[in-house]
């Protein structure tokens, strides 16, 4: 048996913003009636936190749950915790209409930390980042340049990225290019 290894294996691009690449962490795609009560049991019980609400994610530490669509959760936990996490959703879901799907090896995670981050990611997706708009726990599913991404701000100096793991290299390098342009000065601060 191999050793699972991150993406990126721990890269980091210093500055005033700081891209890093986050290391192994567990995710799994759970996709049924987001309304049924077995179902949500089993995601604040995995994640140890709230049910987010629609365009929401909460999180902490490697734990925590992402609104992916009307049917469709990330749940976030351990990397060495995915296994007896599908187990624990297979058993509390007997009987009930669902999937869920260890997509871990599949991703990839980059934390974007620093002043101005909001900016570092306002120039490569096509959404609304005033802080009127997009709030720590806002999540979005979008592009980031040229490849499909996700991300989500932890607090308002970091955002926490997913991308796929065949086009994390691109993403760290295009968010490190984003940072090192500097700040526009477009958002108040």
């Amino acid at each position: 048996m191999s050793n699972a290894v991150s993406a990126l294996q721990g890269k980091v691009a210093p500055g005033e913003v700081t891209i890093r690449e986050a290391g192994l962490q567990g995710m799994i795609i759970l996709r049924g009636d987001l309304a049924d009560k077995k179902l949500r049991a089993v995601c604040t019980g995995l994640s140890g936190v709230g049910l987010p609400a629609q365009g929401q994610a909460k999180s902490e530490g490697k734990k925590g749950l992402c609104w992916m669509s009307p049917d469709e959760m990330l749940i976030l936990v351990p990397y060495a915790e995915v296994t007896e996490a599908i187990a624990a959703i297979d058993k509390a879901l007997t009987g009930t209409h669902y999937l869920a799907e260890n997509v871990s090896d599949a991703r990839a995670v980059l934390i974007v930390e620093g002043t101005f981050c909001r900016e570092v990611i306002a120039k490569l997706a096509p959404v609304d980042l005033h802080p009127d708009t997009f709030k720590p726990g806002d999540f979005r599913r979008t592009r980031l340049g040229q490849v499909a991404a996700a991300f989500w701000m932890r607090d308002e100096d970091t955002f926490q990225v997913i991308c796929f793991r065949s086009v994390a290299e691109y993403t760290f390098n295009l968010l490190a290019a984003s940072a090192k342009a500097g700040q526009v000065g477009y958002f108040p601060s």
